[in-house]
């Protein structure tokens, strides 16, 4: 949890850094494969710190970046498209009106009612007869 005026991208590498990945069997991974991020990611020291790291990113590059306009750099559009998942979870997020408006001032208290609504939302998904 930061502050509101915290651009994400400032907390990009300490949450990196904590990942911890499932997997069927040993240890849990501690990096991504690749990381999708929007163009508020778009910057040298992110990139650079994905790649000594071996994490592919896919991060559309700002329009007055040099690197735009190299035909050599590619981008995975096609795997960028697998971000809509996560913005649509936020997007429903925000739909509760507590967490929208950040009714909690403390981050304690916030982070209570982002967990409360993500249970909220498993269960509705588990027990409904849509799902």
């Amino acid at each position: 949890m930061t502050a509101g005026q915290v651009h994400d991208s400032q907390r990009l590498e300490p949450v990196l850094k904590r990942v911890r990945v499932r997997q069927k069997r040993g240890r849990p991974k501690s990096r991504p494969k690749r990381l999708a991020g929007d163009k508020g990611y778009s910057s040298g020291r992110i990139r650079r710190f994905l790649t000594e790291r071996g994490i592919e990113p896919i991060i559309p590059h700002k329009e007055n970046e040099k690197a735009r306009q190299d035909p050599d750099v590619k981008f995975d559009k096609e795997s960028y498209k697998r971000r809509s998942i996560v913005e649509q979870s936020i997007g429903w997020l925000k739909e509760c009106r507590r967490i929208a408006t950040r009714f909690e001032k403390l981050a304690i208290n916030f982070l209570a009612m982002v967990k409360l609504a993500m249970v909220k939302r498993t269960l509705k998904l588990v027990f409904s007869n849509r799902a």
